[in-house]
């Protein structure tokens, strides 16, 4: 796929289309793949890279690149696709200025989860269907299945469609059956006391590094309430406990209706928080007060919190649900 689509992006810029491509690049190590925007073919031939760890959801940096002249190249996977749709129906990007090539995606590997089963020096990696082979520089291959070192949020993955695109390079996939409710359902069963330290761990962890908040698709605020100078909280590490889930709680609030669970929240955690897991509850909520809605998916319905039906469910059927995770 990674010359298929080096292929396209030279095509593409030649042929004056586009005057630059934004896709993935490596960093320091094989695994550390940052996004990146090529101009050249010498540059997609040097830097270009789609591999296993090209996980990087793509659609937030259309937020400034669609603004900037001429128009841009982007490849989107799944889930990539649907953060940029919720973007269009936010005003959020110029569709215009954007040419997508949509890409199948069969999940991306976690580093972390290669790590835990002692793995390291790894120097490529190599993918099938169902495993992925890695080479170290101890000079040996080891190859695991590939289900066992997924994202969770591929493990659980909503959907394989390509829901918005200019063109797809392969086959375009459809919507899956998801487990991805059944870790909050197991929050919901908890008693309220089992839940608050459950998440005073987890929050507990937090080193307000903002990595969540940067890499949100939904988070496009041009100045964020927590960079106000006079919120009292600005770029600081929480001072007590109800600190630690202010900024959490609030950031989740203010991308309810809007968060596309594509889980780069919790993929850039450096204290390895389950961050989704508090969007996947508000996600789960809305499904079951305001009936099946899934943001990104198109751009003409309005979320379940900024729509009104004779329908809505009242205050008192909220009230008596149980389950706040």
């Amino acid at each position: 796929m990674q010359d298929k689509m080096i292929a396209r992006a030279k095509e593409l810029l030649r042929d004056g289309a586009v005057n630059r491509v934004l896709g993935w690049k490596t960093g320091e190590f094989v695994y550390d793949i940052t996004p990146a925007v090529f101009t050249s073919a010498e540059e997609l031939d040097r830097d270009f890279v789609f591999d296993a760890f090209t996980a990087a959801n793509l659609s937030k940096y259309l937020v400034k690149e669609s603004k900037k002249e001429g128009k841009v190249l982007a490849f989107l996977k799944p889930c990539d696709s649907y953060s940029f749709q919720q973007l269009i129906k936010e005003h959020r990007v110029d569709r215009e200025n954007v040419y997508i090539v949509g890409i199948p995606c069969e999940g991306k590997v976690d580093i972390e989860a290669l790590k835990a089963r002692g793995i390291s020096g790894i120097t490529a990696i190599e993918e099938t269907a169902d495993a992925v082979t890695v080479k170290t520089v101890y000079d040996e291959d080891i190859t695991v299945a590939k289900q066992d070192v997924l994202f969770e949020r591929c493990v659980n993955c909503k959907s394989k469609k390509v829901v918005i695109c200019d063109e797809m390079l392969g086959e375009n996939g459809e919507i899956v059956d998801s487990d991805r409710f059944d870790a909050v359902a197991k929050l919901e069963a908890m008693t309220p006391d089992e839940r608050f330290a459950f998440w005073q761990n987890e929050l507990s962890r937090c080193i307000r590094c903002n990595a969540c908040r940067n890499v949100c698709p939904a988070c496009t605020c041009e100045k964020c309430v927590f960079d106000n100078v006079n919120s009292g909280v600005e770029h600081k590490v929480a001072a007590n406990s109800f600190e630690e889930s202010l900024f959490h709680i609030i950031r989740a609030y203010h991308v309810a209706g809007r968060c596309t669970d594509c889980g780069e929240c919790s993929r850039v955690c450096p204290q390895h928080i389950p961050l989704h897991l508090l969007n996947r509850k508000f996600i789960k909520d809305m499904n079951e007060l305001y009936g099946e809605y899934q943001a990104g998916a198109d751009t003409e319905t309005r979320p379940p919190l900024v729509n009104f039906s004779m329908d809505d469910c009242e205050p008192s059927i909220v009230y008596q649900r149980g389950g706040n995770a």
